[in-house]
């Protein structure tokens, strides 16, 4: 229910989280033109004041995607998103362009302590490692291993390689309903490992950039641990905080 009286969360606030529910039960996908500001003020009963303050916050967290002259939409993952919301990796020039990406096995494993631990999930539970290589201008930058659960990702090891999209967030969202809204990322050097030297042509112990990420849908559900190890003989991590 709906209240302004002092001690409960804001109109706005209640607003902004019926509207993230409407997309996290499914009634809007990823892609959907939602209500006007006008008919959701109405449908809400509240001004439409209210209405644009809570949409304007959830635009600016990505969640809902505004177009000229089209309508507010909820965003969903494309190349375009993937490369300017998601990837922070940039070369020496300042250009910032997806990379390709190749994968070099997909199997089903048993969780290791940390990838229990990272994606919140019981002990011993199977999990999808994935691991790929990704090319800047056709040379070996960076080496990326991904875990998902294999609940609901386990037909993911069925499919050939050739089949995995460079942008795995679209397949989340296309193939299976899952949308990343959000991640946590962790920085730190480490050593090239003789297997990270040998598919990146490096020597064993150039120092790599690693990023670990955990990316989550909107409630924060954890869905995929990545691990990236990046050579930064050419290129930097770049993220613009405003």
């Amino acid at each position: 229910m709906l209240t302004s009286e002092k001690g409960y969360i804001s109109l706005y606030m209640q607003i902004k989280e019926l509207l993230v529910t409407k997309i996290r039960n499914g009634e809007w996908s990823p892609g959907n033109l939602i209500p006007s500001e006008i008919n959701l003020a109405q449908e809400f009963g509240v001004s439409q004041g209210t209405v644009r303050k809570a949409i304007t916050e959830l635009v600016e967290n990505n969640v809902l995607n505004r177009k000229q002259g089209l309508g507010t939409f909820v965003s969903n993952h494309d190349p375009h998103r993937a490369l300017f919301h998601f990837f922070h990796i940039t070369d020496n020039k300042g250009h910032k362009v997806l990379p390709n990406s190749k994968v070099l096995s997909c199997r089903r494993k048993q969780a290791s302590r940390k990838e229990v631990s990272k994606l919140q999930l019981p002990a011993a539970t199977p999990v999808i490692r994935i691991e790929r290589v990704r090319n800047f201008s056709a040379r070996p930058t960076m080496i990326e291993t991904i875990t998902l659960p294999a609940e609901p990702f386990g037909n993911l090891v069925d499919a050939d390689d050739r089949e995995l999209p460079n942008t795995l967030y679209e397949l989340y969202e296309k193939q299976y309903g899952i949308t990343i809204h959000s991640a946590d990322e962790q920085l730190r050097a480490k050593a090239a490992s003789g297997h990270d030297a040998k598919i990146l042509n490096l020597k064993v112990g150039t120092p790599l950039l690693e990023i670990e990420r955990v990316a989550m849908t909107l409630d924060r559900t954890p869905v995929e641990l990545r691990i990236s190890r990046c050579s930064t003989e050419n290129h930097y991590y770049q993220n613009t905080i405003l």
